[in-house]
């Protein structure tokens, strides 16, 4: 938490002001009892209403200025935690963007999701109550012991007793309830986890029959939170109780003690009253400062996690080639050379000497079974994911020399989940290329099958796009991710299985259309339909992350008994669903 506080430093004059006038609000605080005690001992002792009059108007001017203090300290403290947890949003942002796939597929989406809003919050929470509360409390409570101690020393006495006693109650609690606080936290998030599964996968649980099950184990979660949180609310309940017995016990030995002093004229009944009033303030400021320290005790746990974050470093290095200074006259585009790859944390590879080469130009489909290994053999060509073994380059130069953000404007990739941004379709195409022009962008459309699509819609490009694509179908999404990534007019197009939505006549248009680009990009098809990629120049068919077949159609369909099984296997039931 200590290494977020640099992101202060913009608001140094917030941070120093906020307490300043907290302490200036304390102070005047302390002043009130002595004002009450001369009320008491001169103006109504005397029946001098003039005087009474006199120290009305100087509370008044107390109570004003104090609030005066107090608003300007809250503004200061404020502004100093929203302009902090913003500082440290947009810090963590671009830090998770600069992160590899590895690192975030070990971290994980939802504990990215925690850190960027949960956690932040509760650290905002945690500096602003810091810069209102850390130094006025105890300031209060130590002050209106030494003001106790220039009234009466024998009756300060019993402050000095009491505010340890009190102060191990107070603290004895809160320890108590800290580690159960940090429980509760835990079962939160396994309840918010259960309900983000659920709304997620809400299709797939009423599909097989689940919500019952899903109930019960949502109730169970739920059930042991509020078990948790009654638990802890309980012990913390007892703050309260235990710390106003204490107090009027002290109370009631103060005015014991305090009538003798009044008696013998040791003390004025004025002089009493201030006591009180302090002995009072005392248990404010120590149940203030309890609940201060807990919500401080969340702060840092959370600042902590924050921080984590922060010191993950990407295992991927920036290389410092600009490859629009690289030759590209070169005989091959795009190299694989004996690549190996393993996923974190798996106990094989995923990928297995993987080795082949690509002349510009050319379209090389990527064929095989469920979890083959076709989305890692692209993700290896944009730097989503390190070689573990071999090399893959780009232009004659490993990728890896590369600037990050120059290797990838020259690639257009199509994930195998479409993903479309709430937004416009303009806005999402030009995610593609940011000053792309109306004619490239239909003429992107057009390439993806899509522009009838978007003329029908109204507004055309102006049309709105829900989140996640809502109000588009499956195959629409996938032909506007398409154009997305043709509209860069990139070196390399990467589709990775994303025309699976699509009719095989919407396929062979697609297909056809990415052939008669001008620019005449290398383009990797990879898909589980044989006919989407029998016509590319070079076929791969993977098998378990290694290549068991390299060749053409014709080729592969005579010599690779894996790709003979794809092919026979999907063309045998078209003929069926035809004659049928």
């Amino acid at each position: 938490m200590n290494k977020l506080l640099h992101f202060l430093k913009n608001y140094k004059k917030e941070s120093v002001i906020s307490p300043l006038f907290k302490l200036l609000e304390a102070t005047l605080e302390l002043f009130v009892p002595l004002v009450m005690a001369r009320i008491i001992d001169q103006g109504i002792a005397r029946s001098d209403e003039p005087y009474i009059l006199k120290m009305f108007a100087l509370l008044v001017l107390l109570a004003l200025v104090g609030l005066v203090c107090s608003i300007t300290a809250q503004y200061f403290a404020a502004k100093a935690a929203v302009g902090f947890a913003q500082e440290v949003r947009h810090a963590l942002f671009a830090h998770i963007q600069s992160l590899s796939y590895a690192k975030l597929d070990e971290v994980g989406s939802g504990t990215m999701i925690t850190r960027m809003t949960s956690d932040i919050n509760q650290a905002q929470n945690g500096v602003n109550m810091v810069l209102r509360l850390f130094l006025r409390s105890p300031f209060i409570v130590l002050g209106a012991m030494i003001m106790s101690f220039t009234i009466d020393a024998r009756c300060a006495l019993i402050f000095a007793v009491a505010i340890p006693i009190l102060s191990v109650v107070v603290f004895g609690i809160m320890f108590w309830t800290i580690p159960l606080y940090r429980r509760v936290q835990t079962a939160l998030e396994r309840v918010l986890g259960i309900t983000r599964e659920n709304l997620t996968g809400s299709r797939v649980i009423r599909a097989f029959n689940r919500e019952k099950h899903e109930i019960d184990k949502f109730e169970e979660a739920n059930d042991t939170l509020t078990r948790l949180q009654l638990y802890v609310g309980k012990i913390s309940a007892l703050t309260n109780p235990v710390t106003y017995v204490i107090v009027n016990l002290a109370l009631l030995l103060l005015l014991w003690t305090g009538a003798f002093r009044v008696d013998v004229g040791g003390i004025t009944q004025g002089e009493l009253v201030a006591l009180v009033n302090y002995m009072s303030q005392i248990l404010v400021e120590l149940v203030k400062l309890a609940n201060l320290i807990i919500t401080i005790t969340k702060a840092i746990a959370c600042g902590n996690r924050i921080q984590q974050v922060f010191e993950m470093q990407s295992d991927m290095e920036d290389g410092s080639v600009d490859i629009h200074e690289v030759s590209k006259d070169g005989e091959y585009v795009v190299e694989f050379e004996h690549v190996s790859m393993r996923y974190h944390g798996a106990g094989e590879d995923a990928l297995t000497d993987i080795d082949f080469r690509v002349r510009p130009g050319e379209t090389i489909g990527i064929i095989g079974g469920t979890g083959s290994g076709k989305s890692s053999v692209i993700n290896l060509i944009p730097r989503f994911y390190e070689a573990a073994a071999g090399c893959v380059k780009l232009y004659g130069r490993d990728v890896r020399e590369y600037r990050l953000k120059e290797l990838r404007r020259y690639i257009g990739i199509v994930p195998q989940k479409a993903v479309l941004f709430q937004g416009t379709i303009r806005s999402n195409l030009a995610l593609g290329k940011e000053d792309a022009t109306e004619e490239e962008m239909y003429r992107a459309l057009g390439i993806a099958q899509a522009e009838e699509i978007v003329r029908k819609k109204e507004g055309a490009l102006d049309a709105p796009v829900e989140q996640n694509g809502r109000n588009f179908s499956g195959g629409q999404k996938q032909r506007l991710t398409i154009a997305r990534a043709v509209v860069k007019n990139p070196d390399i197009l990467i589709l990775d299985d994303s025309a699976s939505a699509l009719d095989y006549a919407t396929d062979a248009k697609l297909r056809q259309a990415l052939a008669g680009m001008e620019s005449k990009p290398v383009v990797f098809l990879v898909s589980q339909r044989a006919a989407s990629i029998m016509h590319a120049d070079q076929i791969l068919v993977l098998e378990d992350g290694a290549v068991v077949g390299k060749g053409t159609h014709q080729t592969l369909l005579e010599q690779c008994e894996v790709y003979q099984e794809i092919y026979y296997s999907q063309f045998r039931k078209e003929e069926v669903t035809q004659n049928g």
